[in-house]
């Protein structure tokens, strides 16, 4: 299970109308993130550095938690275990100068079940790039948000039917280590 961008200071160009999104998907991706973590399915964070170069995941997690307001809800409703795994990425892309595909072979993981913000951004690009992985992916509809519904849905439509990737509801997918 991968959670893209759910951990963040907030603090980037149209965050005020992508944080609404992000806070109303927030308890949906825990509830599936518990249900993975009972299954065996590992659980990874990919986050911006957002030109933080001298970042880390830790620093970063409680800087969001310290921001307070929706944003640190947020983190604290996504906060990471010891043993979940993360990437910072410098761009929209997990896969772009990160070792998450090392990861992933690592992990031996065949299937991407792909959560988080912004939709079409940052999962789009993910998503595709799985593919191109050879990943079998599922985006769950209600796990993923963007600035607009309206845009939510058009990238949905976009990963089901031209990218042929199932954006099944997170409450009917079946989790299990394979």
């Amino acid at each position: 299970m991968l959670i893209v961008d759910m951990i963040s200071f907030w603090d980037f160009v149209d965050a005020d109308k992508l944080l609404p999104g992000a806070a109303a998907i927030a308890p949906r991706i825990a509830r599936l993130k518990a249900r993975a973590r009972k299954a065996g399915v590992p659980v990874i964070y990919a986050n911006d550095n957002a030109g933080r170069w001298r970042s880390d995941f830790r620093a970063l997690v409680k800087q969001a938690l310290e921001t307070e307001g929706p944003g640190a809800d947020v983190a604290l409703q996504l906060m990471p275990e010891e043993d979940d795994f993360f990437v910072l990425k410098p761009k929209q892309s997990a896969f772009f100068g990160t070792p998450l595909e090392l990861l992933l072979d690592h992990l031996e993981a065949d299937r991407l079940v792909l959560t988080g913000v912004a939709s079409d951004q940052c999962i789009l690009v993910t998503a595709a790039e799985a593919v191109m992985r050879d990943l079998q992916v599922v985006t769950p509809a209600d796990c993923v948000a963007s600035q607009t519904r309206e845009r939510n849905r058009l990238v949905l439509r976009q990963l089901e039917d031209v990218h042929d990737i199932p954006t099944t509801m997170s409450s009917r997918l079946r989790l299990g280590a394979r």
